[in-house]
């Protein structure tokens, strides 16, 4: 039982530092940061539409780093109801701030994803952010 656990609560901090390096890619607005992140074949639901497959994803991530310039993301209060060796869901709040259209903007929402292990590594396989 102390095994489970203890790899449980290893299990959740390294994709708590996922989270972090994802958020940190995001924060770069450099699109080469984020990519490595996502999967090929992932799904991502924005409040302004769905996109599938990674070319789809990578266009809306270099629209939105257009739209809002100056953006900081930040995700808050980060739970795991899903957490097993090759597949993690996560959710949590997350909030924005940043300029539109040369005017200060916020926006805060609730985020999902769903999170596989690949070939070794953690990609992301969906991503469902709404306000």
């Amino acid at each position: 039982m102390m095994t489970v656990v203890t790899n449980q609560v290893s299990l959740e901090s390294q994709l708590a530092s996922l989270m972090g390096e994802y958020e940190r890619a995001n924060n770069s607005h450099d699109i080469e940061r984020v990519v490595p992140f996502i999967a090929e074949d992932a799904t991502y639901w924005f409040s302004d539409g769905s996109h599938q497959g990674i070319e789809e994803i990578r266009s809306a991530i270099e629209k939105t780093f257009a739209k809002i310039l100056d953006e900081v993301y930040e995700v808050r209060d980060l739970e795991w109801p899903v957490l097993t060796a090759d597949v993690a869901v996560c959710r949590y709040r997350f909030a924005w701030t940043g300029v539109v259209d040369g005017e200060p903007r916020s926006g805060r929402g609730r985020g999902t994803n769903v999170i596989v292990r690949r070939d070794d590594r953690w990609r992301m396989l969906h991503e469902h952010l709404s306000s």
